[in-house]
């Protein structure tokens, strides 16, 4: 419903990166570039610096990103509120996610439509893709959102929401102070790995295959099976570990941990929301609407 222009300035915004941006939104670069630059003209006023290959918000880019926020805020409430007409919202929900979503992008999304909806009852169940897809098939239930990439025939996957995953280390590894490190040295570094069903580890297998790296040509330390055992294993050793960018936010603003750049490398994927093709029933089809709308940052 708002001004799609003010929906690309937004992501633009959020990436610093036009080209991430017009990916994200399905559009190419130069219409992104175009989308700012008719708000720029509207207000007569820069709203990004340029610094080569990087952008950064000018302070009136600060000030409309504060405003389409709240904007945004109240979209979201306005068109919830009119659906939750549409319907009497009770029973229960059942819902199966993945370890890193469960733990780090569900519980204020919930807590959020619980408060609004306090008549559902919620189960969540958290293990890897393999066992989310498993708890699907058999029923046990109603929808699953994933990290792995679709894959089986069985069930219909929709996007829901982009994901960065990253290299990080301990803030005190001296391989934080590089500026890049290359795919050779990458292979040579200690290794804390998710653990196989992974759907991190899924993803990370794809994106070094296709850079001609396999696997087990990575020096391998640890295989650890949850995120949160893996950021307490590399704040306490040499070594490194890929995570979603999501899982680490708190450790990088405090400096526990830090990103460690590798040249040629970038690993990106959605989260997905996993259902069998018969579709889902009216609470579950809601609350991926929900989900949709909800403001994750």
């Amino acid at each position: 419903m708002f001004d799609f222009r003010l929906q690309v300035f937004h992501t633009v915004a959020r990436r610093l990166n036009f080209t991430r941006a017009a990916e994200e939104l399905f559009i190419s670069q130069p219409a992104a570039t175009k989308h700012v630059q008719e708000i720029e003209q509207y207000f007569k006023t820069k709203l990004f610096e340029r610094h080569g290959s990087k952008i950064s918000l000018t302070e009136a880019g600060k000030i409309l990103l504060r405003h389409t926020e709240e904007l945004f805020s109240i979209y979201r409430k306005m068109e919830l509120e009119l659906h939750s007409f549409a319907a009497q919202h009770k029973g229960t929900l059942r819902i199966g996610a993945s370890t890193t979503i469960a733990e780090y992008l569900l519980p204020p999304a919930l807590a959020a439509f619980k408060s609004r909806f306090k008549d559902i009852s919620v189960i969540l169940t958290s293990g890897n893709t393999e066992h989310i897809e498993q708890l699907l098939q058999k029923s046990e239930i109603d929808f699953g959102m994933i990290e792995g990439q679709p894959k089986n025939s069985l069930f219909k996957y929709t996007p829901f929401i982009k994901d960065e995953i990253v290299l990080v280390a301990s803030g005190k590894n001296p391989i934080t102070k590089k500026q890049k490190i290359s795919l050779k040295e990458l292979q040579q570094l200690p290794m804390a790995l998710r653990e196989p069903g992974s759907g991190t580890l899924e993803v990370i297998t794809k994106h070094l295959k296709a850079k001609g790296i396999r696997l087990s040509q990575l020096n391998r330390e640890i295989q650890l099976a949850s995120s949160e055992s893996i950021k307490s294993y590399i704040s306490n050793s040499m070594a490194v570990s890929f995570l979603s960018i999501h899982t680490v936010l708190g450790e990088l603003n405090n400096n526990e941990l830090a990103i460690v750049d590798v040249q040629a490398l970038d690993i990106e994927r959605y989260f997905q929301f996993v259902q069998l093709h018969s579709g889902a029933a009216a609470i579950p089809d809601y609350f991926m609407k929900f989900i949709n709308h909800y403001n994750f940052k």
